[in-house]
């Protein structure tokens, strides 16, 4: 089922292959009918994460990135959109020479090309898939996955690793395995009969239950492993190769592994992540995409959140998160961030909750708390800034306000060098683009001490952009001769990247037009999110 962990199981068994030092090229497969993900809102589906070449993909593929340590992108996400927009274009270009076009085989057909090109790209010793959804779920789109996963078994070494669930009733305190037996009854009527069994459940899995497993379904004992649940899912990777699972794929696929693995680095960050820390800190998030009906969600910001995580073990910092509703605290947020060490404003989309954020901001800068801008957030404190400082009391976005006279954040002509059609009459900014630091700036110092500019180029450092306006040029001279610094721009000196305050106007204020959040990885930490933390622990 949807977020039972495929994909952090999936990262895990990519990482423990990795250690083993072979090469590892994951891919996630997707039922959806959206060709990418950042047309979902993120509270249907998570945090779309932004990959390097600019592909908007599932949540999963951060968790790739961050246990991989290494970058993924379009080769590394399918969507069943995808697939079916490449068929129904290939038909309308006679590419089937007359033959009617079907789910099965076209679309099968499809998948498995990706999967060869996806091979033949990376050059990986191992392709390691995860197929989205539930078993058997009436959609069927994920059918047409399954049929792949069966056809390409018959032509090459594969191994089937099934996740599944295992719920123990609170009433019972008995896990049951009924329901997984079903879903293992529908697998095996698609032809694939699993390898591998992982067990999701609250507990770890006894004896008893592995022979039901092995009994009823021919598995191995050995076969069968325990993914109950954990303090953090970064635990994952250590409790399976704890039990074993990379050496019985290796064994599976009579490949050689190594006598020992070095999982050092991981398993110090881990346990320090769950360790009592040293400083404490709070952190106010003001963003609008927190809750679905009665629940809370983070995984909206769930990069975001990750990075605060990354930096708070490398500062030796526990994080208190505050969840701000930009939208039900605009008119309040001096009260909601009264007890906030640093405010974080990230990405947004659309007019809802904006006048929340830009009072956050306002709070921010006037009480000199440690602020931090995230695309959105970098584009708001420009149009906070032009307000309050400048007097421009209409000041706005375009997105927002269309027709504003001040218009600080606007919308330029499309130009194919910079950006990409989404649709009709939308241009963004999606994927890598180099910066220019401002020297003896806030940014360029934060870039320098931890060593992240381009190799052999003082100042110029790249970050991950997925946005559709821009800072409008037209305001950039009176907003710096009011004290706002722009400290990074593209090399071309057109758009702007970074502004900031100066240190003896505020201990710590810079906002990007990047997202450095979707870069931060748990041994490597954005530079931007710790010397943010830090700052917060002097206020």
């Amino acid at each position: 089922m949807s977020a039972l962990g495929k994909g952090v199981t999936s990262a895990s068994i990519s990482m423990l292959l990795k250690k083993h030092g072979y090469s590892v090229c994951p891919i996630k497969c997707e039922n959806n009918l959206n060709v990418d993900f950042g047309t979902i809102n993120p509270i249907e589906h998570g945090d779309p994460f932004l990959c390097f070449d600019g592909c908007e993909s599932d949540i999963d593929l951060g968790n790739y990135e961050r246990f991989l340590e290494q970058e993924v992108g379009y080769d590394n996400f399918i969507t069943m959109g995808q697939l079916y927009l490449k068929v129904i274009s290939d038909e309308r270009q006679m590419k089937y020479n007359g033959e009617d076009v079907e789910p099965n085989p076209d679309v099968v057909n499809e998948i498995i090309r990706r999967y060869m090109a996806a091979a033949e790209h990376s050059k990986a010793d191992f392709i390691v898939i995860e197929l989205g959804g539930t078993v058997g779920e009436y959609e069927n789109n994920n059918g047409l996955y399954y049929e792949a996963a069966r056809r390409l078994a018959k032509k090459l070494p594969v191994a089937h690793v099934h996740v599944t669930y295992v719920p123990v009733p609170p009433h019972v305190g008995e896990p049951k395995t009924k329901p997984a037996q079903f879903g293992i009854k529908a697998l095996m009527t698609m032809g694939i009969y699993p390898d591998f069994l992982v067990i999701r459940s609250e507990i770890p899995i006894d004896d008893q239950r592995k022979y039901k497993f092995s009994h009823k379904f021919d598995i191995l004992k050995e076969d069968i492993f325990s993914n109950e649940n954990l303090d953090t899912a970064d635990r994952v990777p250590l409790r399976l190769h704890e039990q074993g699972l990379d050496l019985r794929i290796l064994k599976f696929f009579d490949m050689k592994a190594k006598p020992k693995l070095n999982l050092r680095k991981w398993e110090n960050y881990v346990n320090t992540l769950k360790s009592k820390m040293k400083n404490k800190t709070k952190i106010a998030i003001v963003g609008k995409y927190f809750s679905t009906g009665n629940s809370q969600l983070i995984d909206s910001y769930y990069a975001l959140v990750k990075s605060i995580e990354h930096a708070s073990v490398f500062n030796d910092t526990e994080v208190e998160l505050l969840f701000v509703n930009s939208e039900k605290e605009a008119g309040k947020m001096d009260f909601a961030l009264k007890d906030a060490d640093g405010i974080v404003v990230p990405i947004g989309w659309g007019s809802r909750g904006v006048e929340g954020k830009i009072e956050a901001v306002k709070f921010a800068r006037e009480n000199k708390v440690p602020y931090l801008g995230l695309c959105y957030g970098m584009q708001l404190a420009c149009v906070e800034y032009a307000r309050d400082v400048l007097g421009l009391k209409d000041a706005n976005s375009v997105e927002v306000n269309p027709d504003t006279k001040n218009p600080i954040i606007y919308e330029i002509p499309f130009d194919p060098k910079y950006q990409t059609i989404k649709g009709d009459g939308c241009s963004m900014r999606l994927g890598t683009f180099d910066c220019k630091l401002k020297k003896c700036s806030l940014a360029y110092e934060v870039y320098e001490k931890h060593k992240k500019f381009e190799k052999g180029k003082p100042g110029l450092v790249r970050e991950r952009h997925r946005h559709r306006y821009e800072f409008n040029n037209a305001y950039r001279e009176r907003l710096e001769k009011a004290g706002l610094v722009v400290s990074g721009t593209s090399p071309d000196n057109f758009f702007v990247e970074f502004i900031e305050l100066p240190k003896d106007k505020h201990p710590f204020f810079i906002a990007t037009q990047g997202h450095p959040e979707y870069k931060s990885r748990p041994l490597d930490p954005h530079p931007l999110f710790i010397e943010f933390l830090k700052a917060s622990l002097l206020e």
